[in-house]
This record gives C-alpha cells, structure tokens and sequence, in this order.
C-alpha cells in the first residue's frame, strides 16, 4: 500500500499536466479546444499595461459549425442578450491575445456588448451604463486549428467611471453570459441549444498578472452550442 501510494504520488502531477495540456475530443476525434498555454500561448489577454485578462468561456470547435464564423456568433451572442457595440463603433483600444495556435498575438475579432433585450441600439445603453462583455477571439492557426471561439468575458462600470471592471467582474460576467447562453435560445430565426462544463486547470486562479487587481476563481467554462 505504501508503495502504491508513493508511486501515485509521483505519477499524479505529470498525468494532471498531460490532461490539460491534450485538447478535448470526441469519439470522432474532433477538437473542442486545444489549450494555448501548451503551445506558448496564454489564457490572458494583453490589456496593453503590462496586466492581462482572463478568456473565461470557450465555444467548442465541436459546436455547429455556423456558430463559430463570424456572422453565426453575432447571430448567437443576440440569442443570448448581446450584440455589437453602439452604432458599430469601438470606443478604447483593442486587445490581443496569443491562442498558441502558431498565429502570436492577434487582436480581438470583434468586442460584444450586453443588449439590454434591444438588439437594434441596447448596446448603446450599456456604454452609459455598464454591464456585460466580451471579446472574442479563434483558434484557428495551423498548430491548433480547433477552430473554437475564446472568450474575454467581463462586467464592466458605466462610462463614467470609465468602464473599469466591477468588484468580482470577471466571475460575474462570466456568470452571467453562461446563464444567459445556456438551454434553448432563438434569434433571426435560428434555434441553438447551449450545454456548459466548468473547466479547471487552464487558468491560474487569484490575481496574479489579472488587470486592475480583481481576482478571479480559475473556471473556464466551455459552452458546446448546437444549432437545432
């Protein structure tokens, strides 16, 4: 039993590394994710001042394949109560982020904002008043091609507090975008259905290297969306 004991110890670190450094599969073989720190990349966005911000949801590259081009995840971030920002226009700077997919550090592909239930013009309400958020960024160079969409997902203050992130905000953004995503949601006439799984071991949890100092709990959760 001591030995038994002994040799588990040994092995249980380099078997944690080994499941976290594979991407998740499916009997088919197909790719939810590969995990960009593997590969020389990171969980963290570049915020531009030395800090970075947790990818903190994943769009499986097993979802419908509509889903992770561009148009299709507008079109399922609307199904969820997000859309693109206020007439179209990026107010701040970009963020890029390193996916370790062999294509370094690329700029988000597109930044969506919470709706308030107004697809049409709410996101103009949340850039006064705050709310959800995220960036998006793919996988999709030719050292990971898994084609699954990362996640910067945050709750931010209104913009006269100069949209800083809210106490907790990356839980909570987090949080609020997979209750919002999750189970049967319909936009512009297409059906999804969204399952989650909480992930652990891709992202560090605490405060270490996070933008303004606002800890975070660790969890990724991997939304699998399904097009009905």
């Amino acid at each position: 039993m001591q030995l038994t004991n002994t040799l588990l110890g040994f092995v249980m670190p380099y078997l944690q590394f080994i499941l976290v450094s594979l991407p998740w599969m499916d009997k088919q073989g197909g790719v939810a994710y590969y995990n960009p720190t593997a590969r020389g990349g990171s969980m963290l966005i570049n915020a531009g001042n030395g800090y970075g911000e947790p990818m903190n949801v994943i769009i499986s590259g097993l979802s419908s394949p509509a889903v992770l081009t561009y148009k299709g995840a507008i079109n399922y971030a609307r199904a969820a109560g997000f859309s693109e920002e206020c007439f179209g226009l990026h107010l701040g700077g970009y963020m890029s982020a390193n996916l370790g997919d062999g294509n370094g550090w690329v700029n988000q592909t597109i930044e969506l904002r919470q709706d308030y239930g107004n697809a049409g013009g709410g996101t103009c309400f949340e850039s006064l008043v705050g709310g959800n958020h995220f960036r998006i960024y793919r996988q999709n160079g030719t050292a990971a091609d898994s084609g699954a969409l990362f996640l910067a997902v945050s709750r931010e203050e209104p913009v006269s507090d100069h949209h800083a992130i809210v106490p907790n905000g990356y839980n909570i953004g987090r949080d609020q975008l997979v209750s919002a995503a999750v189970g049967k949601k319909k936009f512009h006439g297409v059906k999804y259905t969204t399952t989650a799984q909480k992930v652990t071991g891709l992202l560090a949890a605490g405060v270490d290297g996070i933008n303004h100092g606002i800890a975070q709990d660790g969890i990724v959760t991997l939304l699998t969306v399904t097009i009905d």
